[in-house]
């Protein structure tokens, strides 16, 4: 079979961009490429990656079946001719007959694998068939549903047994049992690796937020592979809970912590009824989940298999069967084809390893990649404040103290250990910026401090007796030791006594301090040479933060890289690739010969867009919005008039974008005193980018419906004009299609705070560990990629489909400059346009929407 293609599977006649990139990702998966495919937003990157992935993997399961075929009769024809004596011969010294028993035996061996794998295949097909076929199935999936009274009875009757149990007996479940460290555990669970079902060939398809991931699965669902192909969604105990009572815990800490005592609490019962000879203890009944029952969990792994199901599919079908999605989904990723995940279960280790997810061989499908060095850099960073740290040790100290005289010698020095690292901490805390080499810090290894156990137990000491007798804070004495953190008890004090003055406090309440103290020092198990510990004092302990820095992303990616088969990084703005492939890539070692590229344009006609750069104003006023410039009154007010003029022109929506939040706020505030904004406002309605998150969509629904009402009978409005930020709630992922997105402009470059310490210490580290290209270092080019990574998001949100058109005003001289413009997408790049004056850009933009205006007529 060849082994690449020219016809695929599609819903509909595919553009040729979208054949050209299903062809590329083909050859990139048979050939085991990193391939980084750009495709704008609207030309179905989408569909091309599930049609291009889906038909490789079925003509790669085609392949290894035929190759497996063909082994296996040449295997069975070398046992049948071995058989015949004449055919046997010996140049050894060994006798011949020796010779042909190894001989026989390894074909034997391999005729038997061969006959092995075959048959675990075609239980696999069969068993799929009968999922999608079977009607029994369901009838079973109603059996089930009758036990639904007498589980939730059961699980009634669990809780008020609880509730009956004396105090003493509760506290049973505080103390930590036994630890071992993570080098005594080793070996002792090879066993269970025997029981890990096998995983066949599959694709891990994985992307930013759930809502893109939900958008993924619905274009799965209208591909030609809808009804074929194995997919399994994957998401967080938070997304895929049905337990109303852990979901109402609302923290993502608690809900974990809650379901992972359940899971304790079951395999104890388990345990427990197995043993023989052993009286049981009589205690209180622990509460367990009722969700979580094997054979229920078995039977939705069958329908998720059978049938692509998105996450609220998912929750639908756990509710309605009584099984547990998120367990479910787990069970379902050996024998799926296609898993859909987020980002951090693929990037991050422990994560992967939590969720079953195993690379080897496999295929992994990065989309929405564009931030993926700075996705990467922050699951592996974290940080601590003076508050958490403070709660933790004040936790801690009482639960040493509470049960010191029941925990073991080894428990009790673990627990010290741990206390004198967040002690450290917090008198580290203070000055300004500070760098720390993490060894000069902690001159232990942090991985010998065992917090996860602390962290489990503490969850529930606090929970039990926070508000009953256990204050948050601990008690001042006058002895040497509790001298030295006098300070701390004496903010902790504090802290409790305004600890629910705001909803800032609430929430810091509210997380787990010891399990943050744990991610911190996780974190710290990064090697020195690629992370950095900084300390930053605010003025009040609470607020004082020490933070682990990862400054190379491609120490986690390089597992993945060397792990999987092919790894494809995907989106619709991959511009600058140049440091993208430097950072991630190279620095992992993969080679150049290993990469391939591919870009395509637009499906819409190059005339349905228009993007302008304007090196000046209507005045003649230079555009030069560096840091010293922008902030001049006339800068400010000829940034008013180039706005001005464009919505004099423009049909309904303009959007524009501003380089930070602070610069927004300041030049809308002139344009108020001065009056330009109330004349903005006598031809566009405005809108401005919304504080909270949760007011964004309330803001896009009213302008968009004022848009609407404007192309009906606006009465003298001509539209509306959104204020947005780069890098804000409204630079990525929001979609300013057709009216809503007539005309984007770009007032200046955002280039980030070159002051920032984090970016310093970034930059000089590039410096250092990479090579200047081009007389340029790379901490130079790190700053201006930024830039135009920022700049690429904002202007992709107009232009959304092929019959999309836009003009794009890009309002500073420095765009102009070759280096700047080559960052640009191609597509937009190509079309591009500079401007030293503003007549002849102005012309062009009016002509472009009389014309499109004329066409509609």
């Amino acid at each position: 079979m060849e082994n690449s293609r020219t016809m695929f599977p599609f819903p509909y006649q595919p553009y040729n961009i979208q054949e050209q990139f299903m062809q590329a990702l083909y050859g990139a998966l048979e050939q085991g490429k990193v391939g980084i495919f750009e495709s704008p937003t609207g030309t179905g990157k989408s569909l091309s990656l599930i049609c291009g992935a889906l038909s490789w993997l079925a003509d790669h399961e085609e392949r290894k079946r035929q190759e497996a075929a063909a082994l296996l009769h040449d295997g069975e024809a070398a046992l049948s001719a071995s058989t015949d004596p004449s055919s046997t011969t010996s140049s050894s010294a060994e006798p011949d007959w020796i010779t042909d028993f190894v001989q026989k035996k390894a074909e034997r061996d391999l005729v038997s694998k061969l006959k092995e794998e075959e048959l675990k295949r075609k239980k696999r097909e069969e068993r799929l068939e009968m999922i999608r076929n079977n009607v029994q199935l369901k009838y079973a999936m109603k059996r089930k549903n009758c036990e639904d009274d007498e589980t939730f009875k059961l699980l009634q009757l669990s809780k008020e047994e609880k509730t009956e149990a004396p105090e003493h007996k509760e506290d049973e479940e505080l103390i930590i049992a036994e630890y071992e460290s993570d080098d005594e555990l080793k070996g002792k669970n090879d066993e269970d690796d025997e029981l890990v079902e096998e995983h066949v060939t599959k694709i891990y398809y994985c992307s930013r937020t759930h809502s893109q991931l939900a958008q993924f699965v619905h274009e799965v669902q209208k591909s030609p592979f809808s009804k074929d192909i194995s997919l399994v969604t994957l998401g967080s105990r938070q997304n895929l809970c049905i337990n109303e009572e852990v979901r109402s815990l609302g923290s993502i800490q608690r809900i974990n912590d809650c379901c992972m005592e359940m899971q304790k609490n079951k395999h104890g019962e388990k345990k427990q009824h197995h043993e023989e000879g052993v009286k049981r203890k009589r205690g209180p009944a622990k509460t367990v989940c009722p969700y979580n029952k094997t054979s229920a969990l078995q039977q939705m792994r069958d329908v998720v298999l059978g049938t692509v199901h998105d996450i609220e599919q998912l929750l639908k079908l756990g509710r309605e069967t009584h099984s547990c999605p998120y367990y479910a989904t787990r069970l379902s990723i050996p024998p799926a084809q296609l898993v859909v995940l987020p980002y951090q279960m693929v990037l991050h280790e422990a994560t992967r390893k939590a969720a079953g997810v195993q690379l080897k061989g496999q295929v992994v499908i990065i989309d929405e990649a564009h931030n993926l060095s700075d996705t990467l850099s922050c699951i592996h960073s974290a940080e601590l404040n003076g508050a958490q740290l403070c709660r933790a040790h004040s936790q801690l100290t009482q639960y040493a103290d509470r049960y010191k005289s029941r925990l073991k010698a080894k428990n009790l020095m673990y627990i010290k250990q741990i206390l004198f690292v967040v002690e450290g901490l917090v008198q580290v805390l203070g000055g300004k910026w500070v760098w720390v080499k993490i060894n000069l810090l902690f001159q232990s290894d942090p991985r010998k401090c065992t917090t996860r156990v602390f962290s489990l137990q503490l969850g529930g000491f606090v929970e039990k007796y926070a508000g009953s007798g256990v204050s948050l804070h601990t008690q001042t004495n006058t002895n040497k030791e509790n001298r030295r953190i006098e300070g701390l008890n004496r903010y902790l004090q504090t802290l409790q006594s305004n600890q629910s003055t705001t909803p800032e406090a609430d929430k810091v309440l509210s997380a787990s301090p010891m399990m943050q103290v744990e991610g911190f020092l996780m974190a710290l198990t990064n090697s020195n040479t690629d992370g950095r510990v900084v300390v930053h004092r605010q003025g009040t302990l609470s607020d004082n933060s020490v933070k682990f820095l990862l400054l190379n992303p491609a120490v986690h990616f390089t597992q993945v890289l060397k792990e999987c088969r092919a790894v494809i990084i995907a989106g619709g703005t991959m511009q600058p690739v140049s440091d993208f492939k430097q950072e991630l890539l190279f620095s992992a070692g993969v080679g150049e010969e290993r990469i391939t590229e591919f870009s395509c344009g637009h499906v819409i006609p190059p005339e349905n867009i228009l993007p302008l750069v304007l090196c000046s104003g209507p005045s003649g006023q230079e555009l030069d919005f560096t840091f010293q410039n922008r902030d001049s009154p006339r800068m400010m007010d000829e940034t008013g008039r180039i706005l001005s003029n464009i919505c004099n022109v423009v049909p309904g929506g303009v959007v524009c974008f501003f380089p930070s939040y602070d610069y927004s706020r300041r030049i809308i505030a002139h344009w108020e005193a001065s009056g330009a904004l109330s004349r903005l406002s006598n031809k566009k309605k405005i809108f401005q980018e919304p504080k909270k998150a949760n007011q964004v969509e309330q803001v896009l629904s009213d302008f968009s419906r004022c848009i609407q009402r404007c192309a009906l009978d606006g009465g003298g409005l001509t539209g509306a004009l959104l204020f947005s930020v780069v890098g804000g709630k409204m630079s990525e992922g929001i979609n300013f299609s057709d009216d809503l997105g007539r005309c984007v402009v770009m007032v200046g470059m955002p280039y980030p705070n070159i002051k920032s310490p984090e970016l310093q210490e970034k930059m000089s580290y590039l410096d250092k560990h990479l090579p200047h290209v081009g007389g340029r270092s790379p901490g130079q080019a790190l700053i201006e990629n930024l830039c135009m990574k920022a700049v690429n998001q904002s202007i992709g949100r107009a232009i959304r489909h092929r019959g999309d058109y836009s003009s794009i005003v890009l309002c500073d001289r420095r765009y102009s400059r070759p280096a700047t413009l080559s960052k640009l997408p191609t597509w937009i790049k190509a079309r591009t346009s500079t401007h030293t004056s503003f007549g002849p850009a102005f012309a062009a933009l009016r002509k472009f929407f009389l014309e499109k205006k004329q066409k509609q007529v």
